[in-house]
């Protein structure tokens, strides 16, 4: 568990495939930036661009994670070399500054506008259709691991279209400074409005007592 509240901002140093198959997947090295590594160990977790990942080799300022196929073709910014917004897995104490993130990406949305609005930035992406239903005025998302708030939302043909409000240290101190229009992002919904989603479906019934 995670709270979208980057750490720091590390640097995918080396991407190395597992095999030669067409679905291996990739170990990445990660200098870790200005992120903590003293009290990390093997197994642990932490987030990459959103994406939680297991630490599988530790160095001075640095770590290893093995990246499956799966992950890669269903996330963007993990297949290359570049700057990754890091986070380390939320502790039992620990504050919750952002909102409750798992680190699992829902989807790939794409950057429609970066435009400075005053002292801060406007930021509008679309989403893919299938997780529109998510989107709420006020609420929650997740963009390349940043815990951000929705501003406005927009039904579009091809998905929804949201406009987020960027201050200037968000975008000094994660990976959001280097986002472009047509940038691809990793999104992740806010995890009650999938809880609302399946109760208000019908699906949470609890199940019936035995006789």
């Amino acid at each position: 568990m995670f709270t979208g509240i980057i750490a720091a901002v590390g640097r995918i140093t080396r991407v190395q495939p597992l095999g030669a198959a067409e679905e291996a997947g990739v170990r990445l090295s990660i200098d870790a930036g200005g992120l903590p590594l003293q009290a990390s160990r093997l197994g642990d977790s932490i987030a990459i661009q959103g994406a939680c990942m297991t630490v599988v080799a530790l160095d001075e300022g640095a770590f290893d994670v093995d990246v499956s196929r799966e992950s890669l073709l269903r996330t963007c910014g993990l297949d290359r070399e570049g700057e990754v917004n890091l986070e380390h897995a939320l502790r039992l104490g620990d504050s919750l500054d952002g909102h409750l993130v798992s680190g699992h990406v829902d989807g790939v949305g794409r950057v429609t506008l970066l435009d400075a609005v005053g002292e801060s930035t406007e930021l509008r992406i679309i989403v893919p259709a299938h997780l529109s239903k998510y989107l709420a005025y006020k609420g929650s998302i997740t963009v390349n691991g940043v815990s951000l708030t929705v501003n406005r939302v927009e039904d579009e043909e091809e998905g929804t279209e949201i406009s987020i409000n960027l201050i200037p240290h968000t975008v000094q101190v994660t990976t959001l400074r280097n986002l472009q229009v047509g940038s691809p992002v990793n999104l992740e919904i806010d995890m009650i409005a999938r809880y609302v989603e399946r109760m208000v479906g019908g699906m949470g019934v609890a199940a019936p007592l035995a006789p």
